[in-house]
């Protein structure tokens, strides 16, 4: 069974960033796709950033210029960049990876507030 280990969660400022990152305990040539979603509390489950085997990348509109994705240097590895965060990007978040299957991280709280 893949484990993903998220890590870089906590508490920022309006305006600060965080890095979050995501690992998983097995290294796998078949992950086509990595990523995250989060959830804010009251809402839906919503995609925020994927990065697919061809380095392509999809970020979702409320993020587009703030958050960036990028892979480690071990393939089973994924980064979120987020800056200039806002009070709305508090949630909790979750990466994934597709792997035929999709598996989940554990979610990691994010607060942005002053």
């Amino acid at each position: 069974q893949v484990q993903l280990v998220e890590a870089g969660g906590g508490w920022v400022q309006p305006g600060g960033s965080l890095r979050r990152y995501c690992v998983a305990s097995e290294s796998d040539s078949s992950i086509y796709a990595m990523g995250w979603y989060r959830q804010a509390p009251g809402k839906q489950r919503e995609f925020v950033a994927r990065l697919d085997i061809s380095d392509n990348t999809y970020i979702t509109d409320s993020v587009k210029g703030r958050f960036a994705i990028s892979r480690g240097n071990a393939k089973n590895t994924v980064y979120l960049q987020m800056n200039s965060c806002k009070p709305e990007d508090t949630a909790v978040y979750y990466c994934f990876q597709d792997r035929g299957v999709r598996y989940w991280g554990q979610g990691t709280q994010v607060t942005v507030s002053s």
